[in-house]
């Protein structure tokens, strides 16, 4: 009875087996509605105690209780840490021998385990079916409950037939598990499960919330993969533990071989190795003290380690979702972590290419139907995914993966999962000829769901151009209010803290108006960059060709250095006033707001006015900027030569101080036995010298720091430029 279970008692039971003295937030609620025979779609942030909830549970009810989980190495994990707790349970999934898996199964046949982990495509398994259909099952949890929807971000067709499993167990409670479900995914769940139809009663939703304040949030643009992997070596360099996620095998072997051959040793994981090696990889990561892991998606699911210092994005994922349950897996014992994004429009495409797999045309559903029954007629045929591409002559590996599902649910096949390898039996099942037109309306939907799927990755690229706090955007998204428009712990807000917005003075408002003015007459057609040649006055050859020297905007700020015209743009869009493509040309175009300001009639107008770009300095009685080799800082200016300070103008005390800073990066360097370019770079050294800066946040701004560098090296560096005023960072 649920009264029986009181507050109290279970927080006795949790002292007694997990050794907590309280729960976190919902935590209880939840143990307590399962308990009293409710199902229950639970839907709590990563690191936030979802495993918790479905464990506890299962050791206070009779019975077993049978997890529903779509990675190996988190039933591995979960498994290993409850064997040492002294709890009894197990997990069947490919990477079980065939002597071993018998003996599992014999084990649940005569109830010697509490908990059982699974994949959902094990219940096509016979013998899994059998043994299970002996043992006495109380609780059903799906582990990561969103796959089974196609709104949602990993959908899993293997799932859809969780609720033909449990009209076969009969009544048991259902716990749905998830970290990123929308509205309307938690919908979609309660519907594919047939929860809430009798004779169920309407499950309990929990939501604890999505707010993740200690994580930091950034994302850093990338024009090459060179400026990736030194942004890269800066946060590992800085944080030492945690994840760096990649879109494709090949590119988390090359990322870990860049990291190796500067002096790390990462680990690898992605789905194409082999079972033990991924095991392998998962016990290296719990093992070390600082692990480095370069990984596709398929590593993190249920990784039980809290100490995770950041999390870093080499390649854009396909959604907000999954964005967001990865960086989750940073900073869950509380503490801060930092996430970063590295982001090149062109990584879009990987992400298009993954979308197409997904969503396959029909073409290459015949295809793979017509030979998988040519395959299959009269016998069983075992094959891998990569198998069945060959045999249809369908390049996509992942579509193929897909089509197989779609054919699975149309009922024309069945598959069965083979004990210690990823293929698949598949046979014919009877009348599947007459099933075809099921196969069809499936093949139907696939436009919907791509429509879905490309708002989705639409979704996650405004939220790289999102001029607004980025924690305020995931709250959003996921249908929850943020409490401030600014969180003081992404790049956007961090920024703000340090450098208040004001109201632009006099000047400030006539180079407003000018790059607005200028963005306005390009039409939406260009670029940030070239608005900026534009302004500047520019005459490159595309300049000329599209005639954008015959603008009256055209050299308006030409005693500006092209950087510097820029960091205005980018301020201005910051402030919602200037808008961009979500698409790989990145146009700029003037906003609702924009057109207000552009005009003086937006009212409390604020911004954050950029400084001008680190290394250069103003000449005397002109804005054109040097540095300190005497060289024109925008080469491509349309200026006449010559304007440009000579060295021996820079006074004294700069270079002075410039060679101060190289001797301590000289010094730093040999010390922790580097080259001296991983400290800092000449040309930041130099840059510094010029820009003199007095505060963190002046710092941060120079070109080649940053936060990492400043977090390292902030404090030293200014109190070697002898400014230093604020705190520790």
């Amino acid at each position: 009875m649920s009264e029986h279970w009181t507050d109290e008692r279970l927080h006795q039971e949790l002292r007694k087996h997990f050794g907590h003295t309280a729960f976190r937030e919902g935590q209880c609620e939840v143990v307590k509605a399962v308990l009293a025979g409710r199902d229950v779609v639970l839907v709590m942030p990563t690191g936030s105690g979802k495993s918790l909830c479905y464990q506890l549970t299962a050791l206070l009810l009779p019975g077993v209780t049978v997890v529903i989980s779509p990675l190996i190495a988190l039933m591995k994990d979960q498994v290993d840490a409850l064997d040492r707790k002294g709890i009894a349970a197990t997990f069947l999934n490919s990477s079980v021998d065939g002597s071993e898996m018998a003996y599992r199964l014999d084990g649940v046949r005569q109830g010697r385990y509490k908990l059982i982990y699974v994949a959902p495509e094990r219940f096509r398994n016979r013998r899994f079916a059998d043994a299970l259909a002996a043992a006495q099952v109380s609780l059903l949890t799906i582990d990561e409950a969103h796959c089974i929807s196609q709104w949602g971000h990993d959908f899993r067709p293997d799932y859809l037939n969780l609720k033909y499993v449990l009209e076969r167990l009969g009544p048991v409670r259902v716990l749905a598990v998830t970290a990123t479900a929308t509205p309307d995914v938690r919908e979609d769940i309660v519907s594919q499960l047939g929860l809430g139809a009798a004779p169920r009663q309407a499950p309990v939703v929990s939501v604890t919330g999505f707010a993740r304040p200690n994580l930091y949030l950034a994302v850093t643009r990338c024009p090459t993969h060179r400026h990736k992997f030194e942004r890269l070596v800066q946060i590992v360099e800085a944080y030492r533990c945690g994840i760096v996620y990649c879109s494709t095998r090949k590119m988390v072997e090359r990322v870990a071989a860049l990291l190796q051959g500067d002096g790390f040793a990462p680990i690898t994981y992605h789905g194409a190795m082999a079972d033990g090696e991924r095991t392998a990889a998962q016990e290296r990561f719990m093992a070390e003290s600082s692990p480095v892991v370069v990984a596709t998606n398929a590593f993190g699911m249920g990784v039980d380690r809290g100490d995770l210092r950041f999390v870093a994005h080499w390649d854009i994922p396909g959604s907000l979702e999954s964005y967001y349950q990865e960086v989750g897996r940073a900073g869950r014992d509380g503490s801060s972590a930092w996430c970063e994004l590295l982001f090149n429009y062109a990584d879009v495409a990987t992400q298009r290419f993954f979308l197409d797999g997904a969503n396959p045309t029909f073409v290459d559903i015949l295809s793979v139907w017509q030979a998988v029954r040519k395959a299959c007629e009269g016998k069983e045929v075992t094959c891998s995914v990569e198998e069945w591409a060959t045999l249809a002559k369908v390049k996509n590996d992942m579509e193929v993966r897909t089509i197989l599902g779609l054919i699975e649910r149309a009922k024309l096949i069945e598959r069965e999962v083979m004990p210690g390898n990823r293929a698949y039996t598949t046979r014919l099942l009877p009348e599947a000829d007459v099933a075809l037109s099921e196969l069809k309306r499936l093949a139907a939907g696939l436009g919907d769901k791509r429509d879905r799927d490309e708002r989705k990755l639409e979704t996650l690229v405004r939220f790289v151009d999102h001029p607004g706090c980025r924690h305020a955007f995931m709250l959003n998204y996921f249908g929850e209010r943020s409490l401030s428009p600014s969180c003081a712990n992404c790049d956007r807000c961090r920024r703000r803290t340090p450098s208040k917005p004001l109201p632009p003075d006099e000047e400030q408002w006539i180079v407003i108006q000018k790059v607005l003015s200028c963005v306005t007459r390009m039409k939406g057609r260009f670029g940030a960059s070239r608005v900026a040649q534009v302004l500047h006055g520019d005459r490159e050859e595309t300049v000329v060709r599209h005639e954008l020297d015959q603008l009256t905007t055209f050299g308006l700020l030409s005693d500006w250095t092209v950087p510097h015209i820029r960091a205005v743009i980018d301020a201005l869009q910051a402030e919602g006033c200037v808008e961009v493509s979500p698409d790989e040309y990145r146009l700029v175009s003037l906003s609702p707001k924009g057109r207000q300001v552009m005009v003086r009639k937006f009212e409390g107008f604020l911004i954050v006015w950029p400084k001008m770009k680190a290394g250069v300095a103003k000449v005397p009685g002109s804005a054109q900027a040097v540095r300190l080799n005497g060289s024109d800082a925008s080469p491509r200016s349309s200026q006449a030569p010559g304007r440009g300070v000579p060295v021996e103008s820079v006074p004294p005390s700069v270079l002075s101080l410039a060679a101060r800073l190289q001797e301590w990066v000289r010094r730093t360097a040999a010390a922790q036995k580097v080259p001296a370019y991983q400290i800092l770079h000449k040309a930041t050294v130099e840059a510094i010298a010029v820009a003199h800066p007095s505060t963190f946040a002046e710092l941060e701004a120079v070109k080649g720091m940053g936060p990492v560098k400043v977090q390292r090296f902030g404090r030293t560096i200014l109190d070697l430029l002898g400014t230093g005023t604020e705190g520790e960072v």
